[in-house]
């Protein structure tokens, strides 16, 4: 594969290989999920050069595995999406981790392939479970939610999303602001068939209150599902968002966990909840999420799901494009 990253680049250069993996993730089935990239030997790539080839790839998102910082952590990632660096985000964890396993480099721990990754954000302790027919790959994080309840009103809230104000699943739950690593407006509606129809319009965005909540991306969510073991459907919304784009939602899925655990009819202890994304036949992710709703500031949230790997192959590119 030969992939002019850089035309500056290649005049007079020497080529070199950088081998890498695409992931499905989310999926146990070939051509569905999350498409990630995956780069497991990074350390010669320069932080432009990464950021050069996640655009050219173009895909959601592209993951860079590293040797690790320090004895906390056993590998450091570095996630970029084509437009730039991604504090978190939850498909590149698993696809990493699939990798990782595949190469045999996990590190083997009570018969569980498990280790820490170091990413900016915070730490994220993954675990394999080996010799399955369905390979789970499920990881951790630690999170102090901000919840704030005072959101766009609900005629703002539909007329962005191109709906009917009766839409919204106001009775058994309600629109709230969640931040972790950033803000989401998460917002519920009644039903699978108005959460696929529902349309973000810009200018409907923008003379609303809503930007002036920071988030620049809404979590529509429904408990009314069409698919027989979930128990939400959900999808990502907002101005950075094409119109025809069913972005990957996991790193929205620790806030929606927040989101959950903050609802007063949630009793205390743990809880597992199955989240579905898109739409089969397509590339439809099935997460499985469980969180432990306890007193206090933080909430631990842990998200697991299988990773197919679909692909093997070396990026070409000239040396000068590598970090020194």
């Amino acid at each position: 594969m030969l992939i002019n990253l850089n035309w500056r680049f290649c005049k007079g250069a020497i080529f070199v290989g950088q081998s890498f993996y695409t992931v499905d993730v989310f999926t146990d089935r070939l051509f569905s999920g999350a498409q990630i990239a995956v780069f497991p030997e990074a350390e010669s790539l320069s932080e432009q050069s990464m950021q050069v080839i996640a655009e050219e790839l173009n895909l959601s998102e592209t993951v860079f595995i590293l040797p690790s910082r320090s004895n906390a952590e056993d590998f450091y990632l570095r996630i970029f999406s084509p437009r730039e660096e991604l504090h978190f985000a939850g498909h590149p964890v698993l696809a990493a981790a699939k990798v990782l396993h595949h190469l045999d480099k996990l590190p083997n721990r009570e018969g569980l392939g498990e280790c820490i990754f170091g990413m900016t954000s915070r730490p994220v302790s993954v675990r394999v479970k080996p010799n399955a027919d369905t390979q789970l790959i499920q990881f951790a994080v630690e999170v102090a939610p901000i919840i704030e309840r005072f959101v766009p009103e609900d005629t703002e809230l539909a007329a962005l999303l191109s709906l009917p104000p009766q839409a919204l699943d106001v009775k058994a739950y309600s629109p709230r602001l969640v931040a972790c690593d950033q803000p989401y407006l998460i917002v519920p509606v009644r039903h699978q068939e108005l959460l696929n129809t529902a349309r973000f319009d810009g200018a409907a965005w923008s003379q609303s209150s809503a930007p002036s909540t920071l988030a620049q991306e809404i979590l529509l969510f429904t408990p009314k599902t069409g698919h027989a073991q979930a128990n939400f459907a959900a999808r990502l919304m907002g101005p950075l968002i094409g119109q025809s784009e069913d972005p990957p939602i996991g790193s929205a899925l620790p806030a929606f966990a927040a989101y959950l655990a903050d609802h007063r009819d949630l009793p205390a202890g743990t809880h597992t909840f199955c989240i579905v994304r898109g739409q089969a036949p397509k590339r439809e992710s099935v997460i499985l999420v469980e969180l432990d709703k306890k007193v206090g500031k933080t909430l631990q949230v842990r998200l697991g799901g299988a990773a197919v790997l679909a692909s093997q192959g070396e990026l070409y590119f000239p040396s000068q494009a590598t970090a020194a």
